[in-house]
């Protein structure tokens, strides 16, 4: 069978319209729903009927990770999803293939792109992943770069949807003069979220770099507060302005001013694979930004903000009286990694279509 001309590959979320973003949600929080019950230990009186795997879309096929840098939640998500669409994940490691040594990623492309029907990489430098791209015969998927990681933001978007009943609450409670939306009933697809306010505080990395032009686009406002050294790079800045995203995102150098209203406060690692040289420096520039009780009590956060971190976490960055607190969403952030990847592996390696299906309902 002939490839299709097109090949949908997928850099960051700044790629994909609202329609996409929405159609991959709905998509994920289904084959969630479809799929947890056949992996949860059964209890007395726990029923399975009615109950249908995901479709096999990847049976017979393969999806090449090709990881430069380690992993434990993306790693785990891609093969555990890989599997439970009928496939199979082959990891390949920096230290396993010529890739960088003898073999340039144009050639390593054409040849993963020869035998396997996705490559999913996680890389160093944005460039790197967008020449694997450029060459590739087959679908090629942002694991994470430098610049971007759109799965992570895909599951932290799933995460809030899921918890979207405790920000209706919020929302009717909030003195905001934006009228609180009604919830969806249970068991009626994905639960829709109210308008919220997501505060930022840390360093200017891929994980907000997704946020920067996805949030405002779903009716969200941001607030980031980083210091001044350590802000968005312009080929990020300039994807946030062409999408008009920018009149939605506040950006300042107080971490306090930045939780202001915040239903939701997420941070993310100061000190990045390859940042290690930096520790010193990056842990003086970022004094004072750890996430607290204190800091969002003093901010005047919502009375009920919750807390989002990809992992993993230094204590620098979060304590542990948030981080393990009633507050923390961290481990169903972390659980959605595999349902989010799971919904782009179906739609990518398994349909090549990111496309919007005129009807609803039909994911």
């Amino acid at each position: 069978m002939a490839l299709p001309k097109q090949v949908p590959h997928l850099m960051t979320l700044a790629d994909l319209s609202v329609p996409q973003i929405k159609r991959i949600l709905t998509h994920s929080h289904s084959l969630k729903r479809r799929s947890e019950p056949w992996m949860t230990p059964m209890y007395p009186g726990m029923k399975r009927k009615n109950l249908r795997l995901p479709t096999p879309s990847l049976f017979g096929k393969t999806v090449a990770l090709l990881f430069s840098k380690r992993s434990t939640r993306t790693r785990l998500a891609a093969e555990t999803s890989a599997s439970l669409l009928g496939g199979n994940a082959l990891f390949l490691g920096q230290e396993d293939i010529q890739l960088g040594v003898n073999e340039t990623p144009r050639d390593t492309a054409r040849v993963i792109g020869g035998m396997c029907q996705g490559i999913f990489a996680r890389v160093g430098e944005h460039e790197e992943v967008e020449e694997l791209a450029k060459y590739s015969p087959v679908p090629v998927l942002n694991a994470l770069s430098s610049l971007w990681h759109p799965t992570q933001v895909l599951a932290d978007i799933l995460t809030l949807h899921e918890h979207a009943h405790l920000f209706h609450a919020m929302s009717a409670l909030s003195d905001s003069p934006s009228a609180p939306t009604k919830p969806s009933k249970p068991g009626k697809g994905l639960p829709d979220l109210p308008p919220l306010t997501i505060a930022y505080v840390g360093d200017s990395a891929n994980v907000l770099h997704d946020m920067l032009v996805t949030y405002p686009r779903l009716g969200h406002k941001l607030r980031v507060a980083s210091p001044p050294a350590y802000r968005a790079p312009k080929p990020v800045w300039d994807r946030v302005v062409q999408l008009g995203c920018e009149e939605g995102i506040w950006w300042g150098e107080d971490p306090k001013e930045a939780v202001d209203g915040a239903e939701v406060v997420v941070t993310d690692t100061w000190i990045s694979m390859g940042q290690e040289s930096e520790k010193a420096e990056r842990l003086r520039a970022f004094s004072g930004y750890q996430v607290t009780e204190e800091l969002c009590r003093a901010g005047h956060a919502h009375p009920d903000w919750k807390f989002l971190h990809c992992l993993p976490r230094k204590g620098d960055e979060v304590d542990d009286e948030v981080f393990y607190g009633p507050r923390s969403l961290v481990f169903q952030e972390a659980d959605n990694r595999k349902w989010t990847i799971m919904a782009l592996f179906d739609m990518l390696y398994g349909r090549w279509d990111l496309s919007v299906p005129e009807a609803e309902g039909q994911d």
